[in-house]
């Protein structure tokens, strides 16, 4: 997955501007061609895993309880599996019970679309990373305090860099979140 990153990275960065977000508030109902690494369907189904390529390219979901981040504990930051985007941090996941990684914020509203997903005769609003264009999961509004939102994602279009391999990982910059 770390190859997918290096090699995509220079043609993934966000072009586009983001408008403010709040819990109400979503976006088109595909993600913004601006902001969207293109990533030809070829290297992803080569680079990906089939469950990674059926969930964050096709926009499925994961079984609850069975998959990688669940039950996470470690300290890191969570990236787009696409384009290694910084997406969400380990001091803002929590338990939700549900079987999925969940957190109440990301690391920055402006890496995140959002889409209003009325699939399966639910009313929901489904998360992408703007600059890949990934399936990410879905946010509802029951999640812990300060934001009141939980951030419902599928390990599958995820990946985990912990706190200890940051700087190697190119992201130096979030190592100051762990420190006491």
């Amino acid at each position: 997955m770390i190859i997918i990153a290096s090699l995509w990275m220079s043609s993934c960065a966000a072009t586009g501007t983001a408008g403010k977000e709040d819990k109400t508030t979503m976006a088109q109902k595909q993600a913004d061609q601006a902001n969207v690494c293109v990533v030809s369907d070829e290297v992803l189904r080569k680079t990906l895993s089939p469950e990674q390529y059926a969930v964050a390219v096709q926009g499925g979901t994961e079984r609850p309880f069975a998959n990688a981040y669940w039950n996470n504990h470690d300290e890191g930051i969570y990236v787009d599996v696409i384009d290694g985007t910084p997406l969400f941090s380990s001091h803002s996941k929590y338990d939700s019970g549900t079987g999925w990684p969940s957190f109440w914020e990301p690391l920055d509203k402006n890496a995140l679309e959002l889409i209003e997903d009325t699939s399966f005769g639910m009313r929901r609003v489904e998360v992408r990373s703007k600059s890949s264009g990934a399936h990410l999961g879905h946010v509802f509004t029951d999640g812990p305090e300060p934001t009141g939102l939980r951030y419902c994602m599928n390990s599958a279009s995820l990946r985990f860099i912990p706190k200890t391999e940051l700087e190697k990982a190119g992201l130096g910059q979030y190592v100051k979140l762990f420190e006491k």
